[in-house]
């Protein structure tokens, strides 16, 4: 199999007990019928939509995009449920996003930021939930060195992670969770946040990534992580204000969102696979550093990345 943009041949690695890639496979029969439902996912539209996004995208002479790449396209519309208009206004603030918060972007690849992976503060889990739904985990807590690793390099960290997702169509239709894990956070550590990065994220997650972020779980929280949530809430809308569910040391709480089988122990979850550490995934996206130099070359043509 290769990859939509680069055409690169996608890495597997053998973790011994199981193998990590990233998903390529079709959508499952339920994954197709959420499409339909949820997404307006049927061949007239979709292919009607293709057609009036690149059309939009052509007459841009300010964007410069993979236009031929029907799956590049696809990867928009999906969030937008195929309505171009949207999908164009999405991948305009995608890349407007990236310019405004270039010393994060600028030569982005997974090689480069080996210390956030090293860290082991961030993962995916090893298997979907019963949705399809990946599930990032951060831990920001008793596991984050905050003076070895910033929250720039979080979040660079967690763009590698979306970035990653984006390319599987399982992911694309069905979305993703989060579940922040604030056990042990300290009063040094929430001193870290500040308003305008509070306002960076949520700009990110309400506006600027074409991912169907279907919730954000709050696990483990002390009470000084309302100092914490007082930074990020002004800049909430209702939708994803909605979407963020606090559960503290509450299991069964928990276990109403996400089932068993895709939790691990720690969430008293029934998931037998081990843990992907953060180095896991930094030997398998660190092979994807030509998909990502791809991704980073496309935008707006004032950005020096770009090389037509």
């Amino acid at each position: 199999m290769t990859l939509p943009l680069c055409q690169g041949t996608i890495p597997v690695i053998d973790l011994g007990h199981s193998t990590l890639t990233i998903d390529q496979e079709d959508l499952t029969p339920e994954l197709r019928e959420v499409a339909r439902t949820e997404l307006r996912e049927n061949p007239d539209v979709v292919d009607k939509a293709v057609e009036e996004l690149r059309s939009l995208l052509r007459d841009d002479k300010e964007l410069y995009v993979p236009l031929d790449n029907d799956a590049y396209l696809i990867r928009f519309l999906r969030p937008c449920k195929f309505y171009p208009e949207s999908a164009y206004q999405l991948i305009k603030r995608y890349y407007q996003f990236k310019i405004k918060h270039s010393k994060v972007y600028n030569g982005l690849v997974p090689s480069k930021e080996q210390n956030i992976f090293a860290q082991d503060i961030l993962t995916v889990l090893p298997s979907r939930d019963n949705k399809g739904r990946r599930i990032l985990v951060m831990e920001l807590g008793k596991k984050w060195k905050h003076n070895e690793c910033n929250l720039d390099d979080v979040f660079k960290g967690c763009v590698l992670f979306v970035e990653a997702a984006l390319l599987e169509p399982k992911t694309q239709v069905a979305g993703s969770l989060v579940i922040f894990d604030m056990d042990g956070l300290s009063l040094q550590q929430v001193c870290q946040f500040t308003p305008p990065f509070a306002k960076r994220i949520v700009d990110w997650l309400q506006d600027s990534i074409p991912s169907r972020v279907k919730g954000i779980h709050i696990v483990n929280q002390p009470y000084i992580f309302n100092m914490v949530f007082a930074l990020f809430k002004p800049f909430l809308r209702e939708k994803l204000k909605n979407r963020i569910f606090f559960h503290g040391k509450d299991r069964a709480s928990l276990h109403k969102h996400i089932n068993k089988e895709a939790l691990p122990p720690c969430y008293k979850g029934e998931l037998t696979a081990p843990r992907l550490s953060g180095m896991d995934w930094f030997k398998l996206l660190s092979q994807l550093d030509k998909e990502y130099e791809t991704i980073n070359k496309y935008g707006f043509k004032n950005n020096p990345e770009i090389d037509e």
